[in-house]
């Protein structure tokens, strides 16, 4: 069995939701099938999402709604149209969203995270009813039934019973439909994954039906060294390690989303990602582990947004405590961390910006100097975590220096580095406006001389 995610270009309209139909023909083992949102068709278009969000906004301020929710449904008319369905089904979904919006509004949060979900669920109902129409047997499937995930205020991820729950989907006759972003918690309420969430849905039902494989159709041929956007014709990806793969979704890959690896890695589903305008072109493959190359970097990647908690404190390092005391404050503020390079005297612990408000900023300084008895604590943004990534690495003596020499060359100053135990990747931590730069000359050092 072979389950695939197809993103949100990917069924952004009816010309592409019937290239979906006749990749999942093509192989009978494609059995279940996660979907998106629809998403851009062109690149001034706007996704469902953001219309949803837009609609959600104004019923939580109690402006008029109509106009928005129309545009909503307007999307899937089109949709509908182009494939030549019956318009019930643009009923069902103006009726589902006319539902939500009469939701409980006292959780914001939730109240957004239900209406933003409808764009997954209802493009699901929408393309199970068009395969049926074109005689391929389908059915849209829930998450309601099974895919059951954690309670507030923890970001959202699946209870090990969603896994058993969802196992029987393997025994379909039928291709099974299932929206991608969202499940429900014990007490039956929606919740949303991070950005990339149907990457995890995907993934989810790929480890609990113990899939062959797990293939994730977007818009690329495949995973690129460095980012095309910034580096010229970068490098391709044929095959690269969980790890590897993990690694560079951290820092600024987009193509699939860090935290989707983790059910496919525990039971060592491979994945494929792949085009959904090109299906013939190999992709990447990600793999648990793959041949060795006589290249030591697989991927450089980058991604802004990171903001540092510097504290100093004479004999910090004698202070039994200190640093649990300090993770505790981010902790009481929900806040996680990416890293936490120290000194004798000092430590900073750089997480991501998004987190932060003015309010909790205040709050965490304010207690870091009364509590712990700081001599110095500041908090510093825009900055960018460079990662340089690769299997190899750890037999390759003197890549940290070549790095370093390459970043130097752009005037830009290293604000931190840290190196994992497993030395498959390598992170440098510089002002964000340095980014493209250090990019460019990163690729230059590792990749220059490399053919694809």
């Amino acid at each position: 069995m072979i389950v695939c995610k197809f993103g949100g270009t990917s069924v952004a309209s009816a010309e592409q939701i019937q290239k979906v139909a006749n990749i999942v023909k093509s192989n009978p083992a494609r059995k279940i099938v996660a979907v998106s949102a629809p998403g851009k068709r062109s690149s001034d278009d706007i996704k469902v999402t953001d219309l949803l969000i837009d609609l959600s906004n104004a019923a939580l301020n109690n402006d008029d709604i109509e106009q928005k929710l129309q545009k909503v449904v307007t999307r899937y008319q089109a949709i509908a149209d182009g494939l030549a369905l019956d318009y019930a089904i643009c009923d069902v979904i103006s009726e589902d969203l006319r539902e939500r919006l009469q939701g409980d509004k006292s959780n914001e949060e939730l109240f957004i995270d239900n209406l933003k979900a409808s764009g997954e669920d209802n493009n699901a109902k929408l393309i199970a009813a068009y395969f049926n129409s074109i005689d391929m047997p389908a059915r849209y499937v829930s998450p309601k039934e099974g895919l059951v995930v954690n309670d507030l205020p923890e970001r959202t991820f699946a209870l090990p019973e969603a896994y058993s729950n969802l196992a029987p989907l393997k025994d379909t006759k039928e291709i099974i439909v299932f929206p991608g972003f969202f499940g429900y918690t014990k007490a039956g309420i929606l919740r949303t994954f991070d950005r990339g969430g149907s990457d995890i849905t995907g993934s989810i039902l790929a480890a609990a039906v113990e899939a062959e494989l797990y293939e994730n159709f977007t818009d690329v041929d495949c995973v690129f060294s460095a980012n095309p956007k910034v580096v010229n014709d970068p490098v391709e990806i044929k095959e690269i390690t969980y790890r590897e793969m993990r690694e560079l979704s951290y820092a600024g890959f987009s193509v699939f989303h860090d935290e989707a690896l983790m059910p496919v890695y525990k039971i060592g589903v491979p994945v494929n990602i792949k085009n959904t305008n090109n299906p013939s072109a190999p992709g990447t493959r990600i793999v648990p582990n793959r041949p060795a190359t006589g290249r030591p970097v697989t991927g450089i990647s980058a991604d802004s947004g990171f903001s540092t908690l510097y504290v100093s404190k004479y004999l910090m390092n004698r202070e039994v405590g200190f640093g649990r005391k300090l993770l505790q404050i981010l902790e009481d503020e929900n806040i996680s961390y990416e890293h936490t390079p120290s000194g004798l005297d000092d430590i900073s612990v750089i997480m991501r910006s998004n987190q932060l408000t003015v309010e909790n900023e205040a709050r965490i300084l304010a207690r870091v100097k009364n509590e712990l008895s700081a001599d110095d604590v500041q908090m510093r943004h825009g900055f960018s975590m460079i990662v340089i990534v690769g299997e190899g690495m750890r037999n390759n003596t003197g890549l940290a220096a070549r790095a370093a020499t390459a970043i130097s060359k752009t005037g830009a100053n290293i604000e931190m580095i840290n190196q994992g135990s497993s030395e498959v990747s390598l992170v440098f931590g510089v002002l964000q406006e340095f980014e493209n730069q250090i990019l460019q000359a990163l690729y230059g050092e590792f990749f220059a001389h490399v053919q694809a």
